[in-house]
């Protein structure tokens, strides 16, 4: 039987709470009679964005609640790791997929879809899907050619280095990069006994900066990576479960 992460392990950089949009007051949110939610943009100093529908400052900290529709909750972060607001308004749908479905972007046509290849590898390697869909997105937007200043490669954004390690020959491969980076994430997750976050940290700081500090580095951008992921995990899983209330009521 697969040992699948749960949301609950995911709980030491972010707050998330399962108040309604309703319940808080300030920033914006747009969500008319039903129809497409109108979301911002917060760009974070490390380069990621995260969709929310309004903001609220508390303390030295910013929330952010998440776009998603009623239940999707907010994400409180510190406001020195937010780099600023975009007014551009995005229209999404209330129900975002986990991935993309289409090989537009480098999947050769006819394959599986990048959704497919996570699914597989997530299972394969004892993962919820959902976890790696969320470290895919934060590390590459679901772009299998991405390329960083720092050599990392392809959906997973695999180095030179790891990439051998993992037996990953062509790191711009949709399949083979996830399945490398998946393996890898696996053994992180073995070496730090299923902490999401020690693994998280360990996935874009290296290991050896773990041990170093002995958990989270203070690297802005490694924390607000960890954020990030969990974040867009936690949504999910918010999600799912509205979902299934919904079903039983």
């Amino acid at each position: 039987m697969f040992r699948l992460l749960n949301c609950s392990v995911i709980t030491v950089l972010l707050t998330v709470s399962a108040l309604g949009a309703d319940s808080a007051g300030g920033g914006q949110v747009a969500s008319a009679g039903g129809g497409p939610e109108v979301c911002q943009t917060a760009v974070l100093r490390n380069g990621f964005t995260l969709q929310y529908g309004r903001r609220e400052v508390a303390g030295a900290a910013t929330r952010l609640w998440l776009c998603g529709g009623a239940g999707a909750g907010y994400v409180e972060i510190s406001s020195e790791q937010i780099e600023r607001f975009e007014q551009r308004e995005t229209t999404l749908p209330l129900t975002p997929a986990s991935a993309p479905e289409t090989n537009a972007s480098g999947v050769p046509s006819g394959g599986p879809s990048i959704k497919e290849l996570v699914t597989d590898a997530a299972l394969r390697h004892r993962i919820d899907p959902d976890f790696v869909a969320s470290v895919v997105k934060a590390e590459s937007s679901f772009n299998p050619k991405a390329v960083s200043p720092k050599g990392a490669r392809g959906l997973m954004q695999l180095t030179p280095q790891t990439a051998a390690s993992l037996g990953v020959e062509n790191t711009l491969d949709p399949a083979a990069n996830v399945e490398g980076g998946t393996k890898y994430l696996r053994q992180l997750l073995e070496q730090y006994d299923g902490d999401a976050v020690k693994a998280l940290a360990a996935y874009n700081a290296g290991p050896e900066r773990v041990k170093q500090y002995g958990g989270i580095p203070p690297y802005r951008e490694t924390r607000a990576y960890v954020t990030h992921v969990i974040n867009d995990y936690n949504r999910k899983k918010l999600e799912q479960q509205a979902d299934s209330r919904a079903a039983t009521q």
